[in-house]
């Protein structure tokens, strides 16, 4: 790793932390749900926090005040295959980055990828002797399915993102990233050494029973899954899987928003089991923690989450899960006490593994649920914040 010249203040004082992310709210996924938490949680321990990534829509470069942070928008592209989001690029993002830079002098840099924005953020620290931490949420692997090569071009493609990763992630003074697993994943398709595994934590306070929170119908159980509706999530395979299930009450809720959710809309359609599902779309915070609320089991069948922090949402409202035995999954399934895994891909195994969850009475799914939250309460954002302003101290 890259030792900077510069030294952020000892002690209490008061920080200011600049946040290069590539997707940021509006935009839904964990990553930038994670930086978001981070900029709030900063914000609210007196430190000055400013956040640099592309800009949600068209226009020239934009500045808002926003409760967590003051957020600098570079300029967007559309992406033709990754609809739900614009990339700015290395041009778009560099002199921006630069002045950003220069006006709001950081002590601290935290780069959440190698890409675009967070690589000029990176290059003009470094340049200025400013310590830099990266914190890496994505994998070449995410982005397969917006590639539209065959498969080996797709393989090829990721060997030289790989080697990407490694150049830009290597000039970082510290490297952190979500999981054991996946540092483990990084050191074995990189020469990065020293990663340190840091959660990207969770309030589970924030996904608690409150007054007036409704119950689910009578003899109905909810099957759910919160996020992306993207290729990499293989929610075809979810819903062939619930077609499969026998019970009664059974129900699929999907709620999100993405790039494939025509195309399961269309599919679902055509389901034999069509009036038992249903898309919410995009959600408020409350409506998704009253959906985790109501579920009796929330299913993630991605096979690259480097943590998969709708997850952990679920768990914190006390939502037994049935997960892919995939990457970082197996950390949040203690199998036969909160949930289980299925084999990635393997529809009859995920509908099995679905049907143990709804076929538990009543007192064995509560403590599946209570099994959940404890998993989830070890990553807590409270010891999440403190390891990052350790490390942004240096």
């Amino acid at each position: 790793m890259h030792t900077s010249d510069h030294v952020a203040p000892e002690g209490g004082r008061p920080l200011r932390i600049l946040i290069a992310a590539e997707t940021y709210p509006p935009n839904i996924n964990g990553a930038a749900q994670f930086c978001y938490r981070l900029a709030k949680g900063m914000t609210a321990r007196g430190h000055e926090v400013r956040v640099v990534t592309p800009r949600a829509s068209a226009g020239g470069p934009l500045i808002e005040r926003r409760p967590e942070a003051v957020v600098y928008s570079v300029p967007s592209h559309a992406a033709a295959t990754f609809k739900e989001f614009r990339i700015s690029m290395w041009w778009d993002a560099k002199a921006g980055v630069a002045s950003l830079l220069d006006d709001f002098q950081p002590d601290v840099v935290h780069s959440q990828s190698q890409y675009f924005v967070c690589e000029m953020a990176v290059r003009e620290a470094r340049k200025r002797g400013i310590r830099v931490v990266t914190t890496n949420h994505t994998m070449p692997e995410n982005l397969y399915p917006h590639f539209p090569f065959p498969e080996w071009l797709k393989r090829a493609s990721g060997w030289i993102l790989w080697r990407h990763a490694e150049f830009i992630l290597s000039k970082s003074d510290v490297l952190t990233v979500p999981t054991p697993l996946a540092a483990q994943t990084h050191e074995r398709l990189t020469r990065l050494r020293g990663i340190l595994p840091i959660s990207n934590g969770i309030e589970t306070s924030d996904y608690a029973a409150r007054p007036g929170d409704s119950e689910p119908a009578p003899g109905t159980r909810e099957i759910l899954f919160t996020g992306r509706l993207a290729g990499e999530k293989h929610l075809d395979l979810l819903i062939r899987a619930f077609e499969k299930l026998s019970h009664p009450g059974a129900r699929l809720v999907i709620a999100g928003t993405g790039e494939l959710e025509a195309a399961l809309r269309q599919q679902a359609a055509e389901s034999s089991a069509a009036d038992r599902i249903e898309f919410l779309g995009y959600v408020s915070e409350e409506d998704l923690r009253r959906a985790y609320r109501r579920a009796a089991l929330f299913v993630m069948p991605g096979t690259a989450e480097l943590q998969s922090l709708a997850t952990l949402e679920a768990m914190s409202a006390s939502t037994p899960v049935v997960a892919a035995d995939a990457m970082a999954l197996p950390h949040l399934v203690d199998e036969g006490a909160n949930g289980w895994l299925f084999q990635p891909g393997d529809v009859d195994d995920l509908a099995e593994k679905m049907a143990r969850v709804l076929s538990l009475d009543d007192d064995a799914l509560a403590a599946f649920g209570r099994r959940s939250l404890e998993m989830a309460e070890a990553h807590s954002l409270h010891a999440t914040l403190d390891a990052f302003e350790r490390l942004y101290r240096g």
